[in-house]
């Protein structure tokens, strides 16, 4: 049996926060250069780009010296580089740190801000944002809340700890409560839970549901509602499909306020529109703490526009 190999340190410092990319050659492989072998696999990057990296010298290996392009293709090797930073217009919205010590870091992160570095959200991240502010370039996610989700979310300080405190998601021992406001139907019958597959395609927006072994688990109450047709609800998943809540919300035909894809997915609203926010807030996150055995209980401090104030929530 063959033993795993070890992955170099990087050689390349964080750039604003952000690793730097790292790529293993395949054991095998056909390509005689390491420039044929990442022209082909970062062929989306556009015609002549990797050809420019190595002409700047910016793919280094795990001594830190430039990569030649020539270089004869070596197999399990490991190359660094720094991708070009897509032009970002900032979130305009606090971070609040709710908890700090050795081991975590816990978080009320601000709706359109997302939580690691991912497509054309880098810099403007949540992970990307505490590791410059806190000056803790080894901060890592245990979850993940979606971009337009607001709320409570966990990092750990440590890397040799991080898979300790993302089993507790994995293994469900982490209790989560969020806060949602919708249209409130009368004739709903809840509480109730909702149990159905959901599948989320990669390049499709929405998830959908389908028949099949229940994957996502949803508790669905009214905590209150008011004479102008608002509901608040309480949501406690028991599982973490992408986008569970609001599909559930959705199929009981009471879909969140501000929501782009459920029911309908919307035209994409432009850059730096920060108006309407999902009506979606992870509010409390507890469990017990996987290295300390000290018991957690955070609650978010915010409060969702929609429901204090709802003339300005919809621009009226």
């Amino acid at each position: 049996m063959s033993r795993k190999q070890r992955v170099p340190p990087s050689p390349l410092p964080q750039r604003q926060g952000v690793d730097p990319v790292r790529v293993r050659f395949p054991v095998e492989g056909s390509w005689a250069t390491a420039r044929d072998y990442l022209a082909e696999r970062l062929s989306a990057a556009g015609a002549g780009v990797v050809d420019a990296m190595f002409e700047a010298g910016r793919i280094v290996g795990a001594d830190g010296r430039a990569v030649a392009p020539d270089a004869a293709y070596e197999p399990g090797m490991f190359v660094w580089f720094h991708r070009e930073l897509p032009d970002e217009i900032p979130v305009p919205f606090p971070l609040e740190v709710v908890h700090r010590d050795e081991h975590i870091v816990v978080v009320d992160k601000p709706h359109f801000l997302a939580t690691t570095p991912r497509g054309s959200h880098v810099t403007e991240t949540v992970l990307a944002r505490l590791r410059r502010e806190l000056g803790i370039p080894a901060l890592g996610a245990a979850h993940r809340l979606d971009r337009l989700t607001a709320g409570l979310v966990l990092f750990t300080v440590r890397p040799e700890e991080r898979g300790a405190y993302q089993s507790l998601f994995r293994d469900k021992l982490v209790h989560k409560e969020y806060e949602a406001i919708a249209r409130h139907a009368p004739g709903l019958d809840l509480p109730r839970t909702l149990r159905s597959r959901i599948v989320k395609v990669r390049g499709v927006l929405a998830a959908y549901e389908v028949e099949g072994e229940p994957n996502a688990v949803s508790r669905i109450e009214l905590a209150e509602h008011r004479a102008d047709g608002l509901g608040r609800y309480r949501l406690t998943p028991s599982t973490g499909q992408t986008h569970q809540l609001r599909v559930h919300m959705n199929r009981l035909g009471t879909p969140i306020l501000g929501d782009p894809l459920y029911p309908v997915v919307t035209d994409a609203v432009p850059a730096g529109d920060f108006r309407r926010p999902l009506q979606l807030l992870a509010r409390t996150l507890a469990f017990t703490d996987p290295v300390t055995g000290a018991q957690h209980r955070f609650r978010s401090g915010r409060t969702l526009e929609a429901w204090t104030s709802y003339d300005d929530w919809a621009g009226r």
